[in-house]
């Protein structure tokens, strides 16, 4: 006997608050740009780099948002949602692609420092900082886990470009040429360091991994402390999207059970997984004596 229990979660409000942070950093990414061709800033451009791979993040997001509330079907029949990871993958491998580019320019600089125009990469900074403050402001008007996301990673920009406004001020007041690349080495490494966690956390849901924030000793623990459980096997946990949790689970009774007494256990097992934000679970339930057969998965 077998009961499917479907509680996919849609993203919650709509696309505005993303669609209105894209077309932000999409033009401020181009004046960016611009920007540090003519302050001849490597600093600048490097941040360049990460709002156009932000920029992709939030069209991508904005697209997904969208895509996933499309329900399961003969093609997909577990929804949409995991399309989010494969936006993710592309993103990081154009990161790391221009993040490489980045670095090996900055490196040259070190033993040969150009001048930079410090006043614009002041100018710039606070252009940076009032845009990609806008942008974390109006996505902080929105309930979805999307805009929430998104809206930490746009905050990681502000601060970089607090650190330009600092380094462009002391440029400015001290002839430093190489505080330039060296900026711009630290913002490319710093972007390489979150493209790895991210990449990390993508591929591990692909592979299908226990979710981390999830102990499946513990859940199967509670299982077997009902009194009508004898045993537990083939227990299986892992994620759609990093966030829809997925759970299968074969398990023994004591005795044999009336059909409402199924339900019932059903019911307290699915109590139990709920507590764990668990929502998605197919339960297999086996009387004494009942032939198991094992299933390689």
């Amino acid at each position: 006997m077998s009961h499917h229990h479907h509680h996919h979660h849609a993203p919650e409000g709509n696309t505005a608050h993303i669609r209105v942070a894209f077309f932000l950093n999409l033009a401020f990414t181009l004046v960016e740009i611009a920007g540090g061709l003519w302050t001849n800033s490597m600093a600048i451009l490097s941040d360049a780099l990460h709002d156009l791979g932000d920029s992709l993040s939030l069209g991508l997001a904005w697209y997904f948002q969208k895509l996933s509330t499309k329900k399961g079907d003969r093609k997909y029949s577990f929804g949409y949602q995991r399309f989010s990871l494969l936006g993710a993958i592309i993103n990081g491998m154009i990161l790391i692609i221009g993040s490489v580019f980045v670095l090996q320019e900055a490196i040259g600089r070190l033993w040969q420092p150009e001048a930079t125009h410090a006043a614009g990469m002041m100018g710039l900074a606070v252009v940076g900082i009032v845009v990609n403050g806008a942008a974390v402001l109006r996505l902080k008007k929105g309930s979805s886990l999307n805009e929430r996301v998104v809206s930490l990673h746009l905050l990681e920009d502000v601060l970089g470009w607090v650190a330009v406004l600092v380094g462009g001020a002391i440029m400015y007041v001290w002839e430093v040429p190489i505080l330039d690349p060296l900026l711009s080495i630290g913002i490319s490494l710093y972007v390489l360091w979150n493209v790895y966690g991210n990449l990390r956390q993508s591929f591990r849901i692909l592979l299908q991994a226990v979710p981390t924030d999830k102990d499946m000793g513990h859940i199967r623990q509670k299982i077997l402390e009902l009194p009508e459980v004898a045993e537990v096997h083939d227990i299986h946990l892992w994620s759609m999207d990093g966030h829809n949790s997925i759970f299968t689970v074969h398990l023994r009774t004591r005795e044999l059970m009336s059909m409402e007494e199924i339900g019932e256990l059903k019911q307290t097992i699915r109590g139990l997984l709920e507590a764990e934000h668990i929502h998605h679970a197919t339960i297999e339930v086996e009387h004494p004596g009942e032939q198991h057969l094992q299933m390689d998965c």
